[in-house]
């Protein structure tokens, strides 16, 4: 049944590369979409993504004709957290498998994006030498994408309130998502406990197969769906060290009763790879009812239920195209154990900005991108204020969203005791204003966030330090720190 589904969705892809017309200046695209990115890095103009935007305009079956090449097809990875970092996951352990992988690593997650990234690495007559595309796409946008190429996997992860000016509410974002389940050809891989993403199964075509990833019973109290959440002005929360792996953990305050009735809406549903325990840099997950503990190095525990996710869909590829023939390189590389698997994700480093650490004066400061109320929580409650200096940096630049009133919704009380020693970026004095409600000292504010990361990570040498900033500040401290010690880049890598 298997190698009948990869028969049919090649036999698409190649209908569709079919239709990708061709224009006779074809084989002139790339060199083009070169040089625009050439003269926008020497003019200083344009951005990453106007390579993309260009070839669009002038050849706009490039993106189709292109990725049909791939004998596995192109896993989509979309939903509201975690799409870089599970997106690097899922390519690094495909690449670790044996499989050659091409991904938009950055997290240019726009269609002209990953245009752009694929300008990089093709030939110049357009070549693309890769088994399979693991492409992160903005929810939005992948409706885009999927119009052009159907992905044969799809990893969908959840819907919470993000970039309420662009989504709106989160009913629209998954209705957003539906367009992706839905034009999924293989394998939709889905999150059990988000009810709205579950719901998605209903969306998938015919012959297309429905896996999900899940949480054990214990541990779902401790990832609440966005209708769980509650303000936390009124309402504290509790957010520690995480205890060893064998230990509970404890629960965010201020839930609501659709927590559980969600979990029992969705409890019987057979998840592919369960996370049953968390703890510092460890994780246990279980599948075919049999549980594998590792060590990972990964920050935060919100990144090992995006292990799980990438657990799931990674060992979808693998399954379905061992299945499927055994007669090819790519096939035969995709025949691996559960502990091949588990050996694979233990050796992903984390996505840029998003846990990374990079040493200044002997000071381990992790960045942590932040950017919608659950992920802040969950930030929050990974990383202990304890011994270690805080900074927080918000920005309401386009790529992080304009309305910052979820800021309301997170819960800072456990930051009272260490304080915040600086908040920046555009919106620093909002945060300042939200941290004070929250009976947050905060030591100093500065609305330059060049000067403020400067000072922040020069005070105190030898101390670890945070950094919670949305995404545009989080590109622009890594480019402060790039100037005061070395960053490396932030493509795919071990």
């Amino acid at each position: 049944m298997m190698a009948n589904n990869v028969s049919r969705d090649v036999s698409q892809d190649q209908s569709s590369v079919a239709q990708a017309r061709k224009p006779w200046y074809a084989f002139a695209t790339v060199a083009a979409g070169r040089f625009v990115r050439f003269a926008s890095r020497v003019t200083k103009h344009g951005g990453s993504a106007l390579p993309g935007k260009v070839v669009e305009k002038i050849d706009p079956g490039f993106l189709t004709r292109t990725l049909g090449q791939l004998p596995l097809g192109v896993v989509l990875v979309s939903g509201t957290n975690g799409k870089t970092t599970t997106t690097r996951m899922v390519a690094s352990m495909l690449s670790d498998l044996g499989l050659k992988v091409f991904t938009n690593p950055t997290g240019s997650n726009f269609v002209r994006g990953v245009v752009s990234a694929l300008l990089t690495e093709v030939t110049l007559g357009g070549k693309l030498d890769a088994d399979i595309a693991v492409l992160e796409l903005d929810e939005a946008y992948a409706v885009h994408f999927v119009k052009q190429v159907k992905p044969r996997y799809a990893l969908l992860l959840n819907v919470m309130r993000d970039q309420l000016d662009r989504f709106g509410e989160i009913d629209t974002t998954a209705k957003l998502l539906s367009h992706v389940a839905a034009a999924t050809t293989g394998t939709v891989v889905l999150n059990r406990e988000d009810p709205r993403i579950a719901a998605l199964a209903a969306k998938a075509p015919a012959g297309t197969t429905v896996r999900y990833f899940g949480l054990a019973d214990d541990l779902r109290h401790y990832f609440p769906s966005d209708d769980d959440m509650a303000t936390t002005v009124s309402v504290e929360g509790v957010a520690g060290p995480l205890p060893s792996v064998s230990t509970p953990l404890s629960p965010l305050r201020g839930q609501l009763p659709s927590e559980r009735e969600a979990a029992a809406g969705t409890a019987e549903l057979p998840a592919d790879v369960t996370l049953t325990a968390v703890g510092d840099h460890k994780a246990t997950f279980q599948m075919d009812g049999q549980d594998y503990a590792t060590d990972v190095k990964l920050e935060g525990v919100y990144n090992l239920y995006n292990a799980a996710a990438a657990l799931a869909v990674v060992r979808a590829v693998m399954q379905d195209n061992a299945a499927a023939s055994k007669a090819t390189a790519a096939a035969n590389a995709c025949a691996v154990s559960a502990d091949e698997l588990i050996a694979a994700v233990s050796r992903v480093t984390p996505a840029f900005g998003r846990g990374e650490v990079i040493d200044v004066n002997g000071s381990p400061v992790e960045l942590l991108l932040v950017k919608n109320p659950m992920g802040f929580r969950l930030s929050l409650a990974s990383f202990d204020p304890a011994n270690a200096d805080t900074m927080i940096a918000i920005n309401d630049e386009y790529a992080d969203g304009r309305d910052m009133s979820w800021l309301w919704d997170v819960d800072f009380t456990s930051l009272r005791a260490s304080g915040v020693a600086m908040v920046s970026g555009v919106r620093a004095w909002d945060m300042a204003l939200r941290l004070g409600y929250d009976q947050v000292p905060v030591a100093d504010t500065n609305t330059d966030l060049e000067q403020a990361v400067t000072a922040f990570v020069n005070a105190n040498p030898g101390t670890r330090k945070h950094i919670y900033c949305t995404y545009t500040a989080m590109l622009k401290t890594r480019a402060v720190l790039g100037r005061i010690t070395e960053v490396r880049d932030a493509g795919v890598g071990k």
